[in-house]
């Protein structure tokens, strides 16, 4: 399996579930890009996932996986766990781009919080790892290593330093910003019709149990009031 790194190009959250208020965090972003020569000397063609993307889309193909940096050394459960799922990817005229949801677990949080990070992200390149199914070698010293023009993908990674350093990200979009406590107790008295002392005790409570404070996103104490519903309901004073 080869591969090949590219950049981010956006970073954002999803609106909220309907059903259950939580920010779902997806990103977006380009696996590959068309006609740059990587640092391996590799160069893809445009076209060269469209018969793998329609087999997925057919399911005729496997999914790739998302996973942290290719899955680190494989040598652990946690180094093959992927941490998100990828729910599209379409060839534009730029690149491959890609959509992906990371996971509401430990490893998908962090990686989340590192890649919106200010004031710059901590991770902001995409790898794809892949196998050239069809290429042509260089025949003169000055031209590509490869022209790949068809590719089977197998997963594709954020990943801390990208072969190709020209793409990075440009913006990071939360689905709020940053809100300060009294805030969220404005809106559990206001949406919630809790009282005061109730919201208060709330909002204690979510902090205890999962750490937040008054710099964390929204979309976190969202989803931790979400996953308190029925402590919200049986508050007692």
């Amino acid at each position: 399996m080869d591969r090949i790194n590219c950049g981010l190009i956006e970073i954002k959250l999803a609106p909220p579930d309907q059903s259950t208020g939580i920010a779902a965090m997806s990103f977006s972003g380009y696996g590959a890009v068309f006609g740059n020569v990587d640092a391996g000397g590799d160069l893809i063609e445009p076209g060269a996932f469209a018969a793998f993307l329609a087999d997925v889309k057919a399911g005729r193909q496997d999914w790739p996986a998302m996973m942290s940096q290719h899955g680190g050394m494989g040598l652990t459960t946690e180094d093959l766990t992927p941490i998100g799922v990828w729910t599209d990817f379409a060839e534009d005229g730029h690149g491959l781009k890609v959509e992906g949801t990371l996971a509401d677990t430990p490893r998908g949080i962090e990686m989340y919080k590192l890649m919106k990070m200010q004031p710059r992200p901590a991770i902001n390149g995409l790898s794809i790892g892949y196998i050239a199914k069809e290429s042509i070698p260089r025949s003169q010293p000055h031209e590509p290593r490869r022209r790949l023009k068809r590719i089977d993908l197998v997963e594709v990674s954020p990943v801390t330093r990208p072969m190709n350093g020209k793409a990075r990200v440009t913006s990071v979009k939360s689905l709020e910003e940053l809100c300060s406590l009294s805030e969220i107790e404005d809106y559990l008295r206001e949406a919630g019709g809790f009282s005061r002392n109730e919201a208060k005790t709330l909002i204690a409570r979510i902090k205890k149990s999962t750490g937040a404070d008054a710099g964390d996103d929204l979309a976190q104490i969202t989803a931790a009031l979400t996953g308190n519903l029925n402590l919200m309901k049986g508050i007692t004073l």
